[in-house]
């Protein structure tokens, strides 16, 4: 079953992961999104970014429309970071530039896991990511975004609808496809995707802990494994962990 989200489909399994994450109706209603963001795991020490963003203080924005994310704060007190899949900065919070790269993805080209990142390399990918992950599965309703309903899986004593999604190259994310894992209650469970800018490094993401913000469901922890050939995660080690508080939509 192939259905282009720019068109007319019967109910889908996309349609009714909208309706259980709050719909587009109450998404729309919104500019932007943000948390505390705590990140761990081993990822970080493999990039030479170890306890990078391990403070409770720092907080991720999103705009819910475009594909635009800050942190802040970054590295110092009156520092932000910028992210547009075209460039990515570090800049005062008066505005002025501290440093910053545009056509940021071509400074991964060779990269495997083992590569050591920058600040501006670990911008780039932590901003797409969060995007990414903020404002699914809203963004994949979007005009370009197709996505195919594939075969189930049976994980965790449920079974779990499967979307395949093919991203626009205008999009900055993982991987041009990219799966996503529905439980019943159309809720997301789990995200698989290769990570291109890690010399396509395979993944299994885990979502939990939802919590009802301004009528959006949103999860509020996520737990990254490499992914198996047999699609099943390596528990040990967690590649990268995400916890997320004082969720607040405006």
């Amino acid at each position: 079953m192939l259905f282009v989200t720019e068109g007319n489909c019967t109910k889908s399994s996309l349609d009714l992961a909208v309706a259980a994450h709050g719909g587009l109706d109450r998404f729309n209603q919104f500019k932007t999104v943000s948390a505390h963001l705590v990140l761990g795991g081993r990822m970080w020490a493999l990039k030479g970014q170890e306890g990078v963003m391990s403070n409770v203080r720092i907080r991720v924005t999103v705009n819910l429309h475009r594909e635009h994310a800050s942190l802040a704060p970054f590295q110092l007190p009156n520092q932000r970071t910028a992210f547009t899949p075209q460039r990515v900065a570090v800049e005062t919070t008066e505005g002025a530039v501290v440093e910053e790269r545009t056509n940021p993805r071509a400074a991964f080209a060779g990269h495997t896991l083992q590569t050591p990142w920058d600040d501006l390399h670990f911008i780039y990918f932590a901003s797409y990511a969060m995007w990414t992950y903020l404002t699914v599965p809203f963004s994949l309703t979007w005009a370009g975004f197709e996505v195919t309903e594939i075969e189930p899986w049976q994980e965790q004593d449920e079974t779990w609808r499967r979307l395949k999604v093919k991203f626009p190259p205008h999009i900055a994310s993982h991987s041009t496809e990219q799966i996503f894992y529905l439980g019943d209650d159309g809720l997301l469970r789990r995200h698989d995707y290769d990570v291109e800018i890690t010399g396509n490094t395979p993944a299994a993401h885990y979502v939990s802990d939802y919590k009802d913000v301004s009528g959006i469901m949103m999860p509020t922890k996520r737990r990254v494994f490499i992914r198996q050939p047999d699609n099943t995660p390596a528990l040990d080690p967690v590649l990268i962990s995400i916890d997320l508080s004082d969720i607040r939509f405006a």
